[in-house]
């Protein structure tokens, strides 16, 4: 690795230590006090379900290279979630689903 390259991942490292800092410190800085209005509490509530939604289902349908298989995963996985609630089963049998999917078309 070159005198350039490390210098560029270190100046590139410590700014996105700055922008990360920034972004965790500023929402307490502007809001000191309780958050009162009920709106505002609402989507403050349902924020990080969408954020995450909206990051892992353009995902889901294109990590296997097979839609079908990738809505074979997506189903059992929606049917584990409702019926065990328990993380590991439903990421273990999604992937154990979209695998032998993929594997058989």
């Amino acid at each position: 690795m070159g005198v350039n390259n490390f210098t560029y991942m270190l100046i590139s490292i410590l700014i996105m230590t700055g922008i990360t800092y920034l972004l965790r410190v500023v929402p307490l800085i502007i809001f000191r006090k309780k958050i009162e209005n009920r709106f505002v509490k609402s989507f403050l509530y349902y924020v990080p379900y969408a954020v995450l939604s909206a990051m892992t289902f353009p995902a889901i349908f294109t990590c296997t290279g097979n839609v079908y298989a990738s809505c074979a995963g997506t189903a059992v996985s929606i049917i584990l979630a409702i019926t065990t609630e328990n993380l590991v089963v439903c990421a273990v049998g999604a992937s154990v689903i979209a695998y032998v999917f993929a594997l058989t078309i």
